[in-house]
């Protein structure tokens, strides 16, 4: 993957807006309530500078926004703006309008008891939900019109601060895999739209009802298109004020749940292609990851369509090698723990170092582009990868599959270790992260030589039974890749700055290059053949 970590090309294809240059975002998201007075604010964010962060993530609250009815207070909105600008941080604002967690919590009380005029979502069984039914004229306008004031709002008062929009929050039906309101079982009777035919694979005028019945699945089709319908809606409002990208965010659906026990309909991975349909003017549709199982959560939202840009996952001491891999491996927009001003101080100091790692990462490839870059992340049982960079494989591996660590075998869980490494050339690398081990072979030698078990020393073991193998017919005639030097080092003003070498025991004489789980490192390492 060639390019630069800190000027990311966001292409913004879906949405029809030019490409643009974008800062990488090195993010953390408020708690819910972080920023429901002035006092909180002035709390809050002057503390998230000195996190590391370059961008927070706040929620804007219609209920405040507008309390009563057409009369609409950005008290709370200004005062964030303000504190973000003393602070050189930049602001993503999330929409909790409508929905939030699929809830209609944050929508003002006026709106909540009116539910004639702004009906529910209901059950099959006709249990009316504390969810806003998408399929009401009036939800939406309602919605749309404090939506549309705070955009242009926003715009005027913080076009310097605000970079990027949510709508609406972790949309979603729970309790029912649909909506089965009164305008929801109309418009279930209503044909397909053409438009989604090949993604249905259906080749004939038909309803949604009669092509899908009661199947759940089906069904959950039926409301990621009507809730992306209305998010495109959304989306055109703000399109009068800004061009500043849009992007909605999914709780997953994982843990083996159906739809309706997990927020069904969501812009989830699986139904990428009705929320593109509904909603073309969105930038990403992005994943908030508290699962376990990081990387294939993350993967399902890199793809050629939809950039990864991660708004949410879980803060914890695992964050900071995490954060690594996303801009490594995905080249990630961006990346927010959540609740980060809740957070231990473990678990921020660990993301700050990590952040500090990628912006001196990102300043230096910024200026030596295009360059190669991998994300690597481990835990206990997921432990090792092969990376194939021309004739060189690179083994890396999680730093307590080293056999002289106690913590590897002391029942502890692992903590999870990560980096970035990028390729500066045929024989040399950088590789900047935490709690890994790196070692270089050529495609010859690897093919020549046999896994063998070491003992604690890292010599091999030789009265074992693995280590019990025929001689080679064959003599070594190729070449082998040894290790000139590891250093540590800094990346400063676009240069490589030493710090200290890593020899003899550092690099286990020549075998590998490391960065342990108790440290954050800059490595630069220089490979020769011989």
């Amino acid at each position: 993957m060639k390019h630069s970590l800190l000027l990311i090309m966001l292409c913004l294809s879906v949405s029809g807006l030019k490409a643009q240059e974008f800062p990488l975002i090195l993010g953390g998201e408020l708690s819910n309530s972080a920023v429901t007075s002035v006092e909180d604010i002035d709390n809050v964010i002057p503390r998230m500078k000195s996190l590391g962060l370059n961008t927070v993530l706040v929620p804007a609250y219609w209920e405040f926004i507008e309390p009563t009815e057409g009369q609409f207070d950005f008290t709370l909105v200004d005062r964030t703006i303000q504190r973000a600008r003393e602070n050189n941080l930049k602001l993503v604002f999330l929409w909790f309008g409508a929905w939030k967690n699929s809830m209609s919590c944050y929508a003002p009380l006026w709106f909540k008891k009116d539910t004639k005029r702004f009906p529910r979502a209901c059950r099959k069984d006709g249990k009316q939900l504390e969810i806003a039914s998408c399929f009401s004229e009036n939800v939406f306008q309602a919605d749309n019109r404090a939506f549309g004031t705070f955009v242009r709002h926003i715009v005027e008062v913080g076009s310097d601060v605000v970079i990027m929009l949510q709508v609406e929050n972790e949309i979603g039906m729970l309790e029912a895999a649909r909506d089965h309101s009164p305008l929801a079982e109309k418009a279930y009777d209503t044909q397909i739209p053409q438009t989604l035919y090949r993604t249905l694979h259906i080749n004939k005028a038909t309803t949604w009802r009669q092509h899908f019945g009661s199947d759940p699945y089906g069904e959950e089709k039926f409301m990621a298109y009507h809730y992306a319908l209305y998010v495109g809606r959304l989306c055109e409002t703000a399109r009068k004020y800004t061009q500043m990208p849009l992007y909605v965010n999914a709780a997953m659906n994982s843990r083996g749940r159906q739809p309706g026990q997990y927020p069904s309909a969501g812009p989830l991975a699986h139904l990428i292609d009705f929320w593109h349909a509904g909603a073309p003017q969105l930038a990403m549709l992005a994943p908030d990851i508290y699962d376990e199982g990081f990387k294939g959560w993350a993967d399902q939202y890199a793809l050629p369509n939809n950039r990864l840009f991660i708004p949410e996952t879980r803060c914890c001491t695992n964050s900071g090698v995490r954060a690594l891999y996303a801009f490594g491996e995905h080249h990630a927009l961006g990346f927010s723990p959540f609740a980060i001003d809740q957070a231990s101080a473990d678990d921020t100091h660990r993301l700050q170092k990590a952040y500090d790692l990628i912006r001196q990462l990102s300043q230096f490839t910024a200026h030596h582009s295009p360059l190669t870059t991998y994300g690597i992340l481990f835990d206990q049982q997921d432990r090792e990868r092969i990376i194939q960079d021309g004739d060189t494989k690179i083994t890396c591996r999680h730093y307590y599959t080293l056999p002289w660590d106690a913590r590897a075998t002391d029942g502890s869980v692992w903590p999870e270790g990560g980096a970035i490494l990028v390729r500066l050339a045929d024989d040399e690398y950088l590789l900047a992260g935490n709690g890994v081990v790196v070692s270089f072979a050529t495609a010859y030698e690897n093919s020549y030589e046999k896994e063998r078990i070491l003992g604690e020393d890292g010599f091999v073991v030789s009265n074992t039974k693995e280590n019990v193998t025929k001689e080679k017919a064959a003599s070594f005639k190729g070449k082998r890749l040894g290790i000139g030097f590891v250093d540590e080092v800094h990346l400063i003003n676009n240069k490589i700055e030493f710090v200290r070498r890593h020899n003899g025991d550092q690099d286990h004489q020549g075998r590998h290059a490391r960065i342990s789980c108790d440290d954050f490192k800059i490595l630069h390492i220089k490979l020769y053949a011989f």
